[in-house]
Parts: structure tokens; C-alpha cells; sequence
């Protein structure tokens, strides 16, 4: 039986299962270290008492999502139900991976699908030309939103006064020396990116790779994710970017709009 909400719509404070959301922190905090971690560690990264930590580990291993060799503890496979149930339910994976897989067959780059996550953006699924080795960001890979192509593509979204008002408020650490990190000129970017209907960054969250980007709406026009190409600055120009895959973004970003509901 479903609990009934307050009269704004939003839950009640009895609705908030405090024991799962300690669980999900705990598990977060294994993508912060590449190597299994002891119980201390643990608890220290998500904030947790140690006793707290413990009980949670435990629980998880139960359910096959932890293992342990008695002192050191790490994720197991089975996580990653966790990631392919969001991924195979999502609408937006299966409408433009197809897209993606022609993006990057004829630029014979890597192309990449991005959602916005908060300050963040996410890189949800990617399509990869016919080579041996392939670089590029893996899936659920994160980046703030204010230095990257698809993020600022993606921030377009947002009207003048609410972007002002996020970006005022976000987080926003230069990465590299060509991070721009001021409000002022971020809000004039981005609205500038939202007028020409694509973003392109230049070494602002790399210092070696530039992007470019252009969001992806739905059917009613707003915009719900954005789809990149990215390229060492030693290879490809902001010049070749604009000419030769400014159009392959967009004819697939048009295609897939009447799709996306």
C-alpha cells in the first residue's frame, strides 16, 4: 500500500528509508579508490560509524553485491545489475545508440550520449568506429557540466535567471589553465551555445582534448541529453570539428526528436 503524500505532493519525512540510503552511499564510495578496501576505509570515505559500515557490508555481501577476504572488502560484478537496469530501461539509450553507431562510423570518431546529473554530466552510451583500441570516456563517467561540450549543451536547457542561479551556486574548479570558471562569462557562453545550437570546448576539461557538442530534444522541443564528439587537439581542429562533424551531430539529433517523448 502506497503511503499517502502531503498536500504539496511531496513525501512525508516517514517515507525516507535512512538504512538503504547509507547503503547506496557506501556503495559510491568504492568508485572513489581502484584497489578492495578495508572496513576503516571504508567507513570514512561515506562518513559512517564504523559499527554502521560494518553491518552494511555485511548486508551487501549477503546479497552478493560485496566480497571480502575477511579484512578487505570490494564490489562485485553483480553491481553492475544496478547500472544495466537503468541503461536497458532507458528510452534514450535505446533511441540513440543507433545514432551514435552512425555518428561514429562516419566520423570515424568516438560519439557519446550525456545526461545531466545534478552539477554533472554522465556519459550513459557511446558508439566507437571499427578500430582495434579506442579511447574515449566509458560509461557512467563524469564530468561538471560548466567546462564540457555536452554540459553546457546541456545547461541550455535552463532560462537565463534559474542558469545564473546554478552556476552562481555550482561548484566550478578550473581543470586546466583554460577553464573558464567565471559566472559572468560562463552564463554568456552558454546562452551563446544555446542560440547557435551546439557547444565547443576547447581544453577546458582536459588539457589536451577539445569537443564539440549538441543537445538532443524530445519531441516537444526541450532538451534532454546531448550527444559529443571529442579529439586530441594534435589531431582534429576546432575548424575541422565545425565543418566535418557539426552536421553529422546534428542530422542525428533532428532524426531521433520525434522518437523521444
Amino acid at each position: 500500500m502506497v503511503k499517502p503524500k502531503r498536500p504539496d505532493g511531496e513525501p512525508r519525512a516517514t517515507d525516507f528509508v535512512e538504512s538503504l540510503d547509507r547503503g547506496l552511499r557506501l556503495l559510491q564510495v568504492f568508485g572513489e579508490r581502484p584497489s578492495p578496501m578495508t572496513l576503516s576505509e571504508i567507513a570514512d570515505l561515506a562518513g559512517l560509524p564504523r559499527a554502521t559500515a560494518r553491518r552494511i557490508l555485511f548486508t551487501l555481501a549477503h546479497g552478493g553485491y560485496v566480497s571480502s577476504d575477511g579484512k578487505l572488502f570490494a564490489p562485485t560484478p553483480h553491481v553492475l545489475t544496478l547500472a544495466g537496469s537503468y541503461l536497458r530501461s532507458n528510452q534514450l539509450v535505446a533511441v540513440l545508440q543507433p545514432a551514435l553507431d552512425e555518428i561514429a562510423s562516419a566520423a570515424q570518431e568516438i560519439s557519446s550520449l550525456a545526461v545531466l546529473d545534478g552539477d554533472d554530466v554522465v556519459f550513459i552510451a557511446r558508439g566507437s568506429p571499427t578500430r582495434i583500441f579506442s579511447g574515449g570516456v566509458d560509461i557512467g563517467y563524469r564530468l561538471p557540466s560548466f567546462c564540457t561540450a555536452v554540459g553546457r549543451a546541456l545547461l541550455g536547457r535552463f532560462g537565463d535567471a534559474e542558469l545564473k542561479a546554478k552556476l552562481g551556486a555550482m561548484r566550478r574548479e578550473a581543470l586546466t589553465p583554460q577553464t573558464v570558471t567565471d559566472p559572468k562569462r560562463l552564463l554568456s557562453a552558454i546562452a551563446a551555445d544555446r542560440a547557435r545550437g551546439y557547444s565547443l570546448v576547447d581544453r577546458e576539461a582536459e588539457p589536451h582534448f577539445r569537443s564539440i557538442a549538441v543537445p538532443v530534444k524530445r519531441y516537444d522541443g526541450a532538451i534532454v541529453a546531448a550527444i559529443n564528439i571529442g579529439a586530441h587537439v594534435d589531431r582534429i581542429s576546432t575548424e575541422e570539428m565545425q565543418k566535418r562533424f557539426l552536421p553529422l551531430l546534428r542530422e542525428q539529433a533532428e532524426k531521433v526528436m520525434a522518437k523521444l517523448l
